[in-house]
Formats: structure tokens, sequence, C-alpha cells
């Protein structure tokens, strides 16, 4: 499952790492637009397959950020 960004922002901070197992809601990245901090969370519970940013990495709305493969 492709975890999507819902705005263009800046990777403020990395949360989750790759084999990282996360519950639905959990944090993923945090990215940081017009000085807010918006958090990017998981859709589903799973294992983080991939992460597809690293911090300071500018993102457009619809990157994918993260994959989970869903358990």
């Amino acid at each position: 499952m492709e975890v999507r960004a819902e705005l263009t922002a800046t990777v403020w901070k990395v949360v989750a790492e790759v084999g990282a197992t996360v519950a639905e809601g959990d944090e993923l990245v945090i990215l940081e637009s017009m000085k807010m901090e918006i958090p990017v969370v998981a859709p589903a519970a799973g294992t983080v397959s991939e992460m597809r940013v690293a911090e300071e990495d500018r993102i457009s709305e619809g990157d994918v950020v993260a994959v989970i493969e869903v358990s």
C-alpha cells in the first residue's frame, strides 16, 4: 500500500524506518509547510517495506512517501 503526501511540503522528520511494524494511525513522517508540522500516518497496520523520502526532501502533493505491506 502506497502512502502519499497530501500537500507540497518539506520532510521535517522521518519517524518510521524500513522493517518497522506500524499500527493504523502511527506516524511515518512529519512534513513541514508554512511553519506547521503535518504528520503522515499509516492508513493500515503492517510493515514498512520502503521509505521513499529523507529528511529535508522537498515533496509534492501525491508523491509516495512510504510503502506498507499490509498485515
